[in-house]
């Protein structure tokens, strides 16, 4: 592999090769995703250093959903540091869907950030520490990841709220077990913004690269997660970031990640970069369909893994870039 070619060719040969998966089905219940095309599929790969190569449908905006809560984990623990935020979530994998009600350890707090019960306490930490303010420091939060002000879609964030029932009772039982404070409302509808922060697959491959890069957004230079917190995300993310299916993500692909029910799915390859992928047809889990697909041929082509890269034996010699040659593209 030549570290320094452009891996476009390859990118493209990941969309024709997944291009003919149609399985899953849309999430219907997000405003605008009804009028998208079920086709739509994109993929990027953005370096340590801000290098970004895409393909396919890379303007197309989305809503980050789910992916958000690595994020809001991170600017927790940078706000009110890890005593203070495991001492309501704690940091332990679970078989539970993602937004079960049953989503709680015996001690009754929230296996982890990454399942709706620890990110809506997280939201709620956050709120209660500082009620007028915690909307706009996360905004200000995402704009950094981003590297441009962050915006919400609107009818997405509507959506969250009028929608939330399922939710408000995850966090009426957190209520229960005073995991979080009497101000469910203002929780769940910071845990509404977060979800409904637009992007394109070029800029969640950027925000993967920032946790790649130690927290420090790579092509603004500027820090948006402190170097000590981004270990614990990125744990977090390799072993809970995928819901249920987590340990056979690790074994197929072993890179920290996280998706969302839009259809964007980020992963993180420390040191060097940030992948990203959106095709809206999901599985049964929430996940894209193409998405796990070319997550696992990158991972035998690329040769990646935090437990060290793939060795089947018909791994093709791709081009695979590298944050201290790689040439800018697109």
């Amino acid at each position: 592999m030549t570290a320094s070619d452009d891996p476009g060719p390859y990118l493209r040969d990941l969309l024709e090769r997944f291009r003919p998966l149609r399985e899953g089905k849309v999430q219907q219940s997000l405003p605008g995703m009804d009028r998208t095309d079920p086709d739509t599929f994109a993929i990027a790969v953005a370096t340590a250093d801000g290098q970004v190569w895409s393909e396919g449908d890379d303007r197309h905006p989305f809503s980050l959903q789910s992916i958000s809560k690595p994020f809001l984990y991170g600017m927790a623990l940078d706000q009110l540091g890890r005593e203070c935020v495991h001492r309501k979530v704690a940091v332990e994998p679970t078989g539970e869907a993602f937004n079960s009600l049953t989503e709680l350890e015996e001690d009754h707090l929230p296996y982890n950030p990454m399942i709706n019960s620890g990110a809506i306490a997280i939201s709620a930490l956050l709120h209660h520490d500082a009620p007028d303010e915690s909307r706009d420091r996360m905004m200000a939060m995402f704009g950094e990841y981003l590297g441009r002000r962050a915006e919400v879609h609107e009818a997405v964030k509507g959506r969250e709220l009028l929608g939330a029932h399922r939710n408000r009772a995850i966090a009426h039982l957190l209520r229960h077990f005073e995991v979080i404070g009497d101000d469910i409302d203002g929780a769940i509808r910071l845990y509404a913004w977060q979800c409904a922060v637009m992007l394109d697959v070029r800029e969640l491959a950027l925000m993967a690269a920032t946790l790649a890069n130690g927290g420090v957004q790579p092509v603004t230079g500027r820090r948006a997660l402190q170097r000590r917190h981004v270990r614990d995300v990125l744990t977090l993310m390799f072993t809970c970031g995928m819901y249920d299916t987590s340990g056979t993500w690790a074994y197929h692909v072993g890179l920290p990640a996280k998706s969302g029910v839009s259809g964007g799915i980020l992963a993180v390859v420390p040191g060097r970069m940030g992948l990203a992928v959106f095709s809206p047809r999901l599985d049964g889990h929430g996940h894209s369909v193409r998405g796990i697909q070319v997550f696992k041929a990158w991972a035998v082509d690329w040769g990646l893994g935090v437990l060290g890269g793939c060795e089947d034996s018909e791994r093709s010699a791709h081009p695979v870039p590298d944050p201290a040659s790689a040439k800018s593209a697109n």
